[in-house]
């Protein structure tokens, strides 16, 4: 039931149950089925395919081909407007021209070349309106005969599947990672989670669930399952156990309209919120953040009703205003408000992680006497914090020694904004004390590898996952500050949308900027080509999908090249039935149709509440091109968005992130080199058994090796 997801997940191929026989003519099959896609299969998969009889092992290779085409965005055809793109792009104005000539025709008129073109540069003239604009032309067989085949280049991507235990035993693993990950995941994944939970929550359970936003997708499948909640240890817990199951946001970054609760389901949430109450009283100091929420929550509870459960009640007694109740940030903003820094650190002491993420402001408005104190307290507050609070404040403090041309804000919701960066900096003896004591307690928490350390350079730019809310789901998808290498000679990017119920049109465009992050151009629906970079053509609807491509050549003049996918009107991110983004590279003569898997190097999901969406930007620097992961979100206009018009907030959130120094993986692999043998992988394999770490693990590593891939980099964050 699950082999799809955990092959796309994680690059495992669950074990095939059917019975034994000759699949050896479907195992040849299946790898010739792979490579056309960019994949191979290890020799311990074929052998398995093989080995079942030709029945099963139909199903298991299907089932294999159709879980990674979707993976990188195959299982559906990307046609284009122009035929011959990116050969026969037209100029931009005369294919207007042409497009108003036929319209002309159409109605009966007449009109000199001279009166077309006034027309269109006038920018009176409708282009939805003129007849075959924003349409396909042809079909998809159409465009295939158009094309040669693609050439096969050395660069070209593979990627590795490798053969798993049986569906069930991967389930519950894949299971366990999510739900004890010490790094909140993204929506995707924690549907995933909750998908998963149903499954497995008579099997194996994590010894500890550490992310309050995964208990409670836990949570929620045990109270509709009426089983006892687990790890409810706050007042909030209830709260985002309440908008779980009412099909909201557990990271309470969005309101929820709670759904009606049975009277269980009110039972067994009031009593949560009694004992805990009852256990701690203190804990009634969170309600008041999110107050009207619970105001809302009440409405559903009826707590008045349960008079069994007084400490619940209490619950919305404060929300209501009726009773006051003093926490921890209230008493530290009453402190620094009468200038009492240290005091104020020494309150928050009692919730370590929330001195941390306030380290650096009090650290700026302690006088230089306090200054002592405040250090002392991050100190001792360093043993209890988890370990992506600690990695958090150490990539913080890297940032700090001077002021930021810019600084970003990034929500939750990937959406982001720009100011002006006022803070004074740290002291450079102060950001090295800090610094250190970070890298001690880090250091002290990771993993110690069994075997000898061997390291791919690809993953050492990757930047540690701290949270899953920075990047979307999809192939290859990196971390928000990650870097890769980009190799080939063009670039190839690639958007695709299907529209769930209105008209959608979707623009996917480039900004090129110089080395001052001015612009020097673009390519989109107003510009088909710039500086050898080409247009595939206008679509304006996707009833059935709709694909656009832009080609740039790696010799391009600008520094920085910035794709983005506008929404011109219709449906947003989050309401069309799919969308996606994605790179490709190629040589220059590969030729080939518009889209082929084998040259995707990485494919992701569009979820986001924006309109115009900022994947990823490629930089060229001393020794070639990289592509840089953004995974943000401009908020624009509702409609009629265009590259022209956001030229400037978007040139001034990519400088500010590219400026940004991210923590990465190789920052972990200094860390191990104090107490571990750390070698750099030159794609000869071992002898002997090692500790792997890189993008995806080689086939034939010796036996009893650990790999750490992509999909496994957040279990490197210490808890």
């Amino acid at each position: 039931m699950y082999e799809k997801l955990i092959i796309q997940k994680t690059l495992r191929v669950p074990a095939g149950a059917g019975a034994a026989g000759d699949g050896a003519p479907v195992a040849r099959q299946l790898d010739a089925a792979l490579l056309d896609a960019g994949f191979s299969a290890s020799r311990a998969l074929l052998d398995h395919v093989g080995a079942l009889a030709p029945e099963p092992a139909m199903d298991l290779a299907a089932t294999v081909v159709s879980a990674v085409r979707e993976l990188v965005g195959d299982h559906v055809q990307h046609n284009v407007y122009f035929l011959g793109f990116p050969d026969e792009v037209p100029d931009t104005v005369e294919f207007w021209t042409e497009r108003l000539r036929a319209a002309v025709l159409t109605g009966g008129g007449t009109a000199t070349e001279e009166q077309l073109r006034d027309a269109v540069g006038s920018g009176r003239v409708d282009l939805l309106g003129l007849p075959g604009y924003g349409t396909y032309q042809h079909t998809y067989d159409e465009l295939l005969a158009a094309h040669d085949d693609l050439v096969a280049a050395a660069g070209d991507r593979v990627t590795l599947l490798s053969l798993g235990d049986t569906a069930e035993v991967e389930a519950e693993r894949l299971y366990l990672a999510l739900a004890g990950s010490t790094t909140p995941h993204g929506e995707a994944d924690l549907a995933i989670l909750s998908e998963l939970a149903v499954a497995c929550m008579d099997g194996a359970q994590p010894a500890e669930i550490p992310v309050r936003e995964n208990r409670a997708v836990l949570n929620g499948v045990r109270l509709v399952l009426g089983r006892p909640l687990v790890g409810v240890d706050s007042t909030t817990d209830v709260l985002r156990l309440a908008c779980q199951v009412s099909g909201g946001d557990v990271s309470l970054a969005a309101a929820t309209r709670f759904r009606a609760f049975p009277r269980r389901e009110r039972r067994v949430l009031l009593a949560a919120l009694h004992e805990v109450v009852a256990a701690n009283p203190a804990k009634l100091g969170d309600v008041a953040r999110h107050a009207e929420r619970w105001k809302r929550l009440g409405e559903r509870l009826h707590p008045h009703e349960y008079a069994a459960w007084p400490y619940a009640q209490q619950v919305f007694a404060v929300a209501r205003g009726e009773r006051r109740v003093r926490n921890l940030a209230g008493r530290a903003e009453e402190a620094l408000r009468a200038g009492a820094v240290g005091p104020a650190a020494s309150v928050l002491s009692a919730a370590p992680g929330m001195l941390l993420r306030s380290a650096d402001r009090l650290l700026r408005l302690a006088p230089a006497e306090e200054r002592a104190t405040v250090v002392a307290a991050v100190h001792g507050a360093l043993g209890s914090a988890s370990g992506r609070v600690l990695c958090s404040l150490r990539e913080h403090v890297a940032n700090r020694l001077a002021p930021a041309s810019a600084r970003l804000y990034a929500s939750r919701a990937r959406t982001a904004w720009v100011g002006p960066d006022r803070r004074p900096p740290l002291p450079a003896d102060l950001v090295a004390e800090l610094s250190s004591l970070l890298d001690a307690e880090i250091g002290t928490r990771l993993p110690q590898p069994e075997f000898p350390l061997l390291v791919d350079p690809e993953i050492l730019d990757v930047a540690l996952p701290l949270s899953g809310k920075a990047a979307e789901g999809g192939f290859r998808v990196l971390p928000r500050g990650s870097r890769a290498t980009v190799p080939g000679e063009l670039l190839r990017f690639f958007t695709y949308w299907r529209q769930s119920s209105r008209r959608t049109d979707y623009d996917l465009s480039v900004l090129l900027l110089d080395d001052d992050f001015d612009a020097a151009g673009q390519v989109s629906w107003t510009n088909y080509r710039q500086d050898g970079a080409a247009y595939s053509g206008d679509l304006t609807e996707a009833p059935d999908g709709a694909t656009e491509f832009i080609d740039v050549p790696l010799t391009v003049g600008a520094r920085y090249v910035v794709p983005q996918v506008n929404i011109y009107s219709g449906e947003s991110f989050d309401e069309v039935a799919e969308s996606m983004f994605g790179y490709q590279t190629r040589t220059r003569d590969q030729r080939g149709a518009p889209f082929d898997a084998r040259t995707v190097r990485s494919r992701s999901q569009m979820r986001g509440s924006g309109r115009v969406a900022l994947p990823a930007v490629f930089l060229r620097g001393e020794h070639g091109w990289q592509a840089v992961w953004l995974h943000l979100y401009l908020s624009g206009w509702p409609s009629f968005n265009r590259v022209e018009d956001n030229t400037f907030t978007t040139a001034d959130r990519v400088r500010a992130l590219l400026e940004r120094r991210y923590l990465t993986v190789s920052y972990l692999v200094d860390l191990w080199r104090a107490r571990t043998e750390v070698t750099r992988w030159d794609g000869r394999l071992p002898d002997e058994p090692v500790t792997f770490l890189g993008i995806e693990a080689p086939e034939g590593l010796p036996q009893g090796s650990r790999a750490y891939t992509l999909d496994r980099l957040g279990e490197l964050i210490p808890g």
